[in-house]
């Protein structure tokens, strides 16, 4: 594994001051599983490279493991592996251990060079990121890089064979130092998905420590933050509410995977993150989603926000993988990574969350709390006063009225997250086929669950299809519906995005009717534990007027060649309207 890091700032040789390692030598680094070396390739006055060097011993790595049969090195893995080639948790602790003052921001010498924005380049020649050069953009851009992510072939001399899951990554900007490795010493573990210790309640002090400045505003830090904790749910809720309060917004211990990003994974058959995370319903350990395609939320990742509801993604800042079964350590794996960014070295658990909170539209959908009682960072409760059908329950009923009032005999949901509104459709035999699809495929796990299909007649299954797809990108498994319905999920889209998600479903998968639902921020007032201009969950990425519905509404229409109707969902307030706002595409 290895780092390289250059800075032309003249005198460049001042890197060293910065990462307390002279130019002039040569120095090796015990760890557990092996040696670190750090030396400098070059080193002149107007360009300056030091490079990190880890060489893991495999035996020495095994020795440090207690492997089981759930274990990513179990049977012969455990010996032929990319555990000591590929940048991971075991490149991420070295590089605290090794660089700790630098990724504190300390140098008695050169305070001001600390303090100092340089113009760096950091190269790692394979990262593990199987969403893709994608979602490397995804996590990285945001902070300030410029990416350059080349997939790494599976073999260069038989082409076909196509890519790894491996990029040759190089970052350019100009940051902080102390900024550049933390950002490295987060980010390399999320992107490989397995640390090779426990991960107990410290790791969360560790991710805020070392996340400080930056982790709270990032647009997939649900997707993140529950990669870095292993998808451990209750350490996942603690480490969002802590961040929801960094970031002044308040975090959803009712829904806390919905604010997780389980998106990052966009492309169509991806597997979960960037795309699926952590999830309600199931066991406690076993939710993951994918971050969300760059712009694309329902529930989840890089680029996009978090939940399950989001076409897009979610688990899918790499791409999403199978959730995991709960399990204990028969004993911790190795000693946990040291904490750079603490000197030495919670919030109590979140309640568990509905079985569907891990949908896009559970952040509007938290009326479990009674009314008026401050659910800090969750979804708007329902109004004080309310007592009828949920607003969820509403809103699912209200798109199925409306489906069967269009005669749609094939129905499309696009972001179903755990399948709120599937299990309506398969439950009514006016729909002879009934599709989900989700950037999650932990989120489709979880609708299958909460579906119960084994249990269900062999008619009902043949009626079902779930797959893993992004409603950014067209998709032929798209094409052939009656209807589609993107219930609560264009509100978790990048507002420069949604041309595109426009595009795929009006302009290429054209089904005869379209259904949309989203909040109307006009009765945001009416709930009196939402802040004023808080949106009723963090992930939105905005939330919209009547008015300014119905204008994206009607260009939409006109440019595809539908018409459209507007129908409230929930209560009718006289001054600010309904809830929930509808639109109805039909041509």
């Amino acid at each position: 594994m290895l780092l390289t890091i250059t800075t032309t700032r003249p005198p460049a040789t001042d890197l060293g001051f910065l990462l307390h390692k002279h130019p002039d030598r040569v120095q090796r680094f015990e760890q557990s599983y092996g040696t670190a070396h750090v030396f400098y390739p070059e080193a002149r006055a107007d360009r300056c490279t030091a490079a990190l060097l880890l060489e893991v011993d495999p035996q020495a790595l095994l020795r440090t493991r207690k492997s089981g049969a759930h274990s990513p090195d179990f049977s012969l893995a455990q010996y032929v592996n990319d555990r000591p080639y590929a940048a991971s948790s075991l490149f991420a602790v070295a590089l605290g251990d090794v660089f700790r003052s630098a990724l504190r921001g300390r140098s008695a010498v050169r305070p001001d060079l600390a303090a100092s924005a340089l113009p760096l380049t950091l190269s790692l020649p394979a990262v593990p990121c199987r969403g893709g050069p994608d979602l490397a953009r995804r996590l990285f851009e945001p902070l300030g890089w410029r990416v350059d992510a080349d997939p790494v072939a599976l073999d260069p001399g038989l082409p076909d064979w196509g890519d790894s899951h491996y990029v040759s990554l190089t970052l350019t900007g100009d940051l902080r130092l102390a900024d550049a490795l933390s950002h490295l010493y987060v980010l390399l573990p999320v992107l490989d998905g397995h640390k090779h210790y426990w991960v107990s309640a410290d790791e969360v002090d560790k991710l805020l420590r070392a996340g400080e400045g930056w982790l709270a505003a990032h647009p997939e830090r649900a997707w993140i933050t529950r990669r870095y904790l292993a998808r451990r749910t209750q350490l996942l809720r603690t480490a969002l509410a802590r961040l929801s309060e960094l970031d002044d917004l308040a975090a959803d211990p009712g829904d806390p995977l919905a604010a997780v990003p389980d998106t990052v994974a966009t492309e169509p058959g991806e597997e979960e993150p960037p795309t699926a995370a952590t999830l309600p319903g199931g066991d406690a350990e076993e939710r993951e989603s994918a971050p969300t395609a760059p712009g694309m939320g329902g529930s989840g990742g890089p680029g996009g926000p978090s939940g399950s509801r989001n076409p897009v993604g979610a688990e899918s800042p790499d791409g999403t993988e199978p959730p995991e079964r709960a399990r204990a350590p028969a004993a911790p794996e190795g000693a946990a990574g040291p904490d750079p960014a603490a000197g030495r070295g919670a919030r109590d658990a979140v309640p568990e969350a509905a079985p569907d909170a891990a949908t896009g539209d559970a952040a509007d959908d938290a009326d479990a709390s009674a009314p008026g009682t401050v659910v800090p960072g969750a979804a708007a409760p329902e109004p004080v006063g309310d007592r009828g059908p949920s607003l969820a329950e509403r809103r699912a009923g209200a798109v199925l009225a409306v489906l069967q009032a269009e005669n749609a005999r094939s129905v499309l949901d696009l972001g179903c997250g755990p399948g709120r509104l599937l299990a309506r459709l398969l439950d009514h035999h006016g729909f002879d086929t009934v599709a989900g699809s989700d950037v999650s495929a932990a989120v489709l796990e979880q609708a299958r669950r909460r579906l119960r299909l084994d249990r269900r007649p062999e008619h009902h299954r043949r009626r079902l299809t779930l797959f893993t797809a992004s409603a950014l990108y067209t998709d032929p498994r798209f094409r052939g519906y009656d209807a589609a319905v993107l219930m609560e999920v264009i509100e978790h889209v990048d507002p420069p995005r949604l041309p595109a998600l426009a595009h795929v479903v009006f302009g290429d998968a054209a089904p005869r009717t379209v259904v949309v639902t989203t909040p109307n921020v006009e009765y945001n007032v009416r709930y009196p534990t939402l802040p004023h201009g808080a949106h009723r969950h963090t992930d939105h990425r905005f939330e919209w007027t009547r008015a300014e519905f119905r204008a994206w509404a009607d260009d939409t229409a006109a440019a595809y060649g539908y018409r459209v109707r507007y129908l409230p969902v929930g209560p009718e307030d006289p001054e600010v309207g309904a809830s929930t706002q509808m639109g109805v595409f039909t041509k």
